[in-house]
């Protein structure tokens, strides 16, 4: 078998290349034309036995087919970036306008793109099929997981493996969990409509700011009707109301996230949003709309998938420290894998203060210790060729 620490080695200056050219040329959510191209092409030169592009929109598959008889593995990596402006002073900073890839999507596309160059020039070494997902529009719903499943991406797929660049472990360091690791990111929007007029008499009107006030604060309670050994939270992330100081406004607007780990507290937390809604109208005679948009749904990693990972890291004579991860109420859309086939998920250390690595994801200095890729490449080809093993 082929040394995989000396080929990783052999081609990390191209994965750090690759990683930078992505972070400089950043695409939003389901607007990934040039990336999703850019990674085809690559695949394509590679020689892969079939490469697929606009799958379920933007996504792109590509396969080593030793013997359809034979077990197949899908590594995925999602390519898509956010909305933030890139503040960092780097030679590689996005140069796109409001636009930046704060998140590690660029690194998991580079790493992902490099595990398919080993993995196809040693392919003659392996005993099963390969199918490498590319994914589109991660960060937005209802992500691009859900259409690149049903138009085939996981077709004779038997296990899937994917990763997340974390800044909150170290460089070195791999984070895995057996179960449930993330919650369902819920969404609300919510329109209060009152009767605008003159701040100087309140009594002529219906005020849609009051309303508003008063509603945030109830929703600050809603917990209280969750048993306390159910992890939620309630997080109001934009207020939007009125023009002017000495103007009442018709509406207001306010918005926000709903995150729990089960369907039974989920449901807990909307009819309780609702009673607090329904209590305000009545107190305060506003009308209100309310969008109300389930996330993805939790990410249960299989338990064999994860010692697979956990057998990867830990046998590594590289890799510093393996970790059970503590779960956490953040989405992602990986999940919708893992209700069709086993899997897992684990997180790849990228922390590193001395290189200002340290930022949190999705902060416009967020920076990544680009050798921490190494390691994550390490733990996809390795537990792609243990499964490989034990299928044989």
């Amino acid at each position: 078998m082929f040394d995989i620490t000396q080929q990783i080695e052999s081609h990390y200056r191209e994965m750090v290349n690759l990683r930078r050219h992505f972070h400089m040329n950043p695409e939003l959510s389901f607007q990934e034309y040039k990336t999703s191209q850019y990674i085809a092409d690559y695949l394509t030169d590679l020689g892969l036995d079939e490469v697929r592009t606009n799958v379920g929109g933007l996504g792109v598959v590509g396969k080593i087919i030793i013997d359809t008889n034979l077990p197949t593995v899908a590594l995925r990596a999602d390519f898509d970036a956010l909305p933030i402006q890139d503040e960092k002073d780097v030679s590689y900073k996005s140069t796109i306008d409001g636009v930046m890839h704060a998140c590690g999507h660029d690194a998991h596309t580079a790493s992902l793109l490099i595990v398919a160059k080993i993995l196809n020039a040693h392919k003659d070494e392996l005993t099963g099929n390969v199918t490498f997902i590319f994914q589109h529009g991660e960060e937005v719903d209802p992500g691009g997981a859900i259409s690149m499943i049903k138009d085939g991406a996981l077709d004779r797929v038997d296990i899937i493996f994917g990763q997340h660049m974390s800044s909150d472990l170290p460089v070195g360091t791999i984070g895995y969990k057996s179960g449930t690791l993330t919650g369902m990111p819920d969404d609300f929007f919510i329109t209060m409509k009152g009767k605008g007029g003159h701040a100087s008499k309140p009594e002529s009107t219906i005020d849609p700011v009051a309303a508003t006030i008063s509603l945030c604060n109830q929703m600050q309670f809603i917990h209280r009707n969750i048993p306390s050994s159910s992890s939620n939270v309630l997080s109001i992330t934009m207020i939007q109301t009125g023009s002017q100081n000495n103007i009442i406004p018709e509406e207001s607007k306010i918005a926000g996230t709903i995150r729990t780990f089960d369907y039974q507290t989920q449901k807990i937390m909307i009819d309780s949003l609702k009673k607090c809604l329904n209590s305000t109208s009545t107190y305060f005679g506003v009308t209100y709309e309310l969008e109300y948009l389930k996330g993805y749904p939790p990410i249960v990693n299989d338990h064999y998938a994860t010692q697979l990972i956990y057998d990867s890291a830990s046998n590594s004579t590289s890799i510093d420290k393996v970790i059970e991860l503590e779960a956490s109420l953040g989405g992602e859309d990986f999940s919708y894998y893992l209700q069709r086939v086993p899997g897992s998920f684990f997180h790849t250390g990228t922390y590193n203060p001395n290189f200002k690595a340290g930022y949190p994801h999705h902060h416009p200095l967020f920076d990544i210790d680009e050798s921490g890729m190494k390691y994550g490449v390490e733990v996809l080809i390795n537990a792609t060729l243990k499964y490989f093993n034990d299928q044989s």
